[in-house]
């Protein structure tokens, strides 16, 4: 019989947040395809298990290492999907992986446990009936790229590099306004966990500590702030620039702004046509 790809969560910190379920089948399959062989194997003393073989799946590797992966399946393996800390491809290695086995025709199983994005959200204090994850801010057009989630009615979970952290903080006060409730999460499921509750002028005046960690959680835009015709414009064009087509461009656009899907629509058509 074909072998089984198992997604794995795996504890973000406290060591006691791994499941039942979790442990049993890191030290049943055949294989664990992991970030680090170091960090896993540590993983593997701490809750006491037998080492099972690894290989290392990571950002630079990932695309190499699916062909092997692959073979291993169909020769009747089960592999171990897991990353360094929460759940592997959720803004971690994984997703070429488990996107691959699918098209291969084998079975892919979650086998679910902590996620810092959502660990972050349930004790925000934030609304979560519903929320967006926007992982990790891209490194370029940082502006343009918060810029187009200003309208959204969400709220924004985020990833931020400690040592951005300040940067970024005084860049979405700018953007999102200075009152906007936002929530700093840091070093979640550990000894210093903290979370910082208060407005993005404030958090952006005093960060605290910058280690570690950390989860940024954005209120969503108040209802009453409808968006202007140069805002929606804004996000039009930010959204054609990432190579999205006018009609997707204006679908989405319309989602974070609560505009018309039709005016997003005429705005979409007539920037693509100037260009």
């Amino acid at each position: 019989m074909p072998g089984v790809l198992y997604v794995v969560a795996v504890p973000i910190g406290n060591l006691e947040d791994i499941t039942l379920r979790a442990r049993r089948i890191l030290g049943e399959v055949d294989l664990v395809a992991c970030e680090d062989t170091r960090h896993t194997g540590r993983l593997y003393e701490l809750l006491g298990l037998a080492r099972r073989p690894m290989i290392s799946v990571h950002d630079h590797n990932e695309a190499e290492r699916v062909p092997g992966l692959i073979q291993r399946l169909e020769a009747g393996e089960s592999v171990a999907l897991v990353s360094d800390a929460g759940t592997p491809a959720i803004s971690d290695p994984g997703f070429r992986v488990v996107r691959a086995v699918i098209e291969a025709g084998h079975t892919v199983v979650p086998v679910p446990g902590p996620s810092a994005a959502v660990t972050a959200l349930c004790a925000a204090g934030l609304p979560t009936d519903r929320f967006r994850f926007v992982g990790f801010p891209p490194q370029r057009k940082r502006r343009a790229w918060l810029e187009a989630l200003r309208r959204a009615d969400e709220t924004l979970v985020l990833y931020v590099s400690p040592h951005q952290l300040a940067e970024f903080l005084v860049e979405a006060a700018e953007v999102f306004g200075a009152d906007r409730p936002a929530v700093v999460a840091r070093e979640l499921t550990k000894k210093f966990e903290e979370f910082r509750r208060a407005p993005l002028g404030t958090l952006a005046a005093d960060p605290g500590v910058v280690r570690g960690e950390v989860v940024l959680l954005v209120a969503g835009a108040p209802p009453e702030e409808a968006p202007h015709g140069d805002e929606l414009e804004a996000v039009v064009k930010s959204l054609l620039d990432e190579g999205l087509p006018p009609a997707k461009a204006a679908r989405e656009a319309a989602k974070r702004t609560g505009a018309s899907r039709d005016e997003a629509y005429r705005l979409a058509v007539g920037l693509r046509g100037a260009e």
